[in-house]
């Protein structure tokens, strides 16, 4: 049995951050957000350690353990995005209010809310803080609203005000504004989490920023999409390091080569981004899936996978010298460092390789690495498996509103030239509006839209620590997600 040590503990704590980016004006027919992420720091084994518990309690409370206006065509833009602590998270910026303020938010497919943290946050330390009473727009509902994750808890109140994001604009944006955040759920510079889920999740009830530009018809088509690079296995990389690219309204064909393999999400169950597993494999090996064990939610703001103890326990079984881990590693394992793992995973016809570099998330002692593949237990009224970036980082993916589906592509090498760490990290920047829609906060409304589409080029950053948090910190915070619970 495996019993985590102080420096392993502390390589677990820097796998949990997440980051975030900003909008800049573009000449391309599209716009784009660049990603950046951060150099990581040495951990302990204790802090490697609570990183994964609190990855793996974050998931466990966020998967449930339980309008109308105008549109006028927009211009180019670009937003520039940060990833954090070593794959962590990734996160790019949006600009709220009158005047627009730039704040970096976590970029979460597993949630549906916005919020951020105010100017009377408690716990915020030195995060940058959305202050309302210097915004011209904003209105204050005075709605409660809460969240809570596994490793802590934001409350407040819903506002509303114009939030702006890759050339995009959305007047009116019910998002929550949160004088209260426990310590440690957010990570300077973040100051929140974008959800990209659908509005049936929404702890706010209200529809996503995204939402509510692809139902008015802002994009050129209904989709988004991530290209995530990966510097955890590059030892020059620093704390922020370019992250990728996250477009809206278009996918970027430099980035991808092939066909995109769409699947669509089952019927009624748009909540989640959710995909049926049709097969897995470790080191060759065919693992068995049962009807149970097949649907997955597809989660940039988780930075691991987590799956159902009786199938994880299958692939572990595969790697000579893989066993369980105790304590706060609990539902994880280790196997030997020098073990090259090999996973496969199909959501339709076709099959996608984790690197071995993704499945091995860290060495926590001598010659005993931690697998990126973890138990997770949800119940019955979610997902059996939460697939985040350690998937995610080895395709391109994409996330289309109608049909509802998600699509993954082969990477081209223009994008995997971007894991050489050698990419400049981009700085927030605001840029022109050139499509916007005014929100209806679910009382309705005609609409009128021209199309218009985005993307954004992403930074990797720190992120392990918040992977699912959450999962936005989102997360393992998962930490690099963030789990609301129900």
């Amino acid at each position: 049995m495996f019993s985590p040590s102080l420096s392993q503990l502390s390589l677990l704590l820097l796998l949990s951050s997440n980051a975030f980016a900003a909008p800049s004006p573009s000449s391309s027919s599209g716009s784009s957000m660049k990603l950046h992420r951060r150099a990581r720091h040495a951990k302990t084994a204790e802090e490697w350690g609570a990183w994964a518990k609190s990855n793996r309690d974050t998931l466990i409370a966020k998967y449930g353990g339980g309008g109308g206006g105008s549109v006028s065509k927009r211009s180019s833009g670009t937003n520039l995005l940060v990833n954090q602590n070593a794959d962590s998270s990734f996160y790019g910026s949006i600009a709220v209010g009158t005047p627009p303020v730039s704040y970096s938010v976590v970029l979460d497919t597993g949630s549906a809310d916005l919020w951020l943290a105010d100017k009377d946050c408690s716990g915020c330390n030195n995060i940058p803080r959305f202050d309302y009473s210097a915004s011209s727009t904003f209105k204050n509902t005075s709605v409660p609203f809460s969240i809570k994750y596994g490793s802590g808890a934001a409350a407040g109140t819903l506002g509303q005000d114009t939030v702006q994001m890759a050339g995009f604009s959305v007047e009116s944006q019910v998002f929550a504004v949160c004088n209260q955040i426990s310590d440690g759920l957010l990570d300077d510079p973040v100051s929140g989490l974008l959800g990209l889920g659908f509005e049936t999740i929404a702890a706010s009830k209200a529809p996503p920023f995204w939402e509510s530009l692809v139902k008015n018809g802002a994009w050129d088509q209904p989709l988004m999409s991530f290209q995530l690079t990966r510097m955890q296995n590059v030892s020059s990389a620093t704390e922020l390091e370019a992250g990728g690219t996250f477009t809206m309204g278009f996918t970027d064909s430099s980035l991808f080569t092939g066909d995109i393999d769409y699947n669509n999400i089952p019927d009624g169950m748009e909540t989640y981004w959710i995909q049926q597993m049709s097969s897995l494999t470790s080191q060759g090996s065919s693992i068995s899936l049962s009807t149970a064990t097949q649907y997955a939610a597809i989660d940039t703001g988780t930075t691991l996978v987590g799956g159902p103890s009786s199938v994880i326990s299958q692939i572990f079984a595969q790697v000579e010298g893989a066993q369980p881990a105790t304590g706060n590693y609990e539902g994880y394992y280790t196997f030997p460092c020098d073990t090259d793992v090999t996973v496969t995973m199909a959501f339709g016809g076709k099959s996608w390789t984790v690197s071995p570099d993704d499945f091995r998330v860290a060495e926590i002692s001598r010659g005993e690495c931690l697998g990126g593949f973890f138990e997770l237990d949800t119940g019955t009224e979610t997902p059996s498996w939460i697939v985040g970036d350690t998937f995610l980082k080895n395709v391109y993916s994409v996330f289309r509103y109608n049909p509802p589906s998600v699509g993954f592509a082969q990477l081209s090498s223009t994008a995997l030239q971007m894991n050489s760490g050698n990419e400049p990290v981009p700085s927030a920047t605001i840029g022109s509006v050139a499509a916007g829609v005014t929100a209806a906060g679910g009382s309705g409304g005609s609409t009128q839209a021209t199309n218009g589409a985005v993307s954004m080029k992403m930074t990797r950053g720190e992120g392990m620590m918040m992977m699912m948090i959450i999962p936005v910190v989102v997360g393992l915070l998962s930490l690099g997600a963030l789990v609301p619970l129900a």
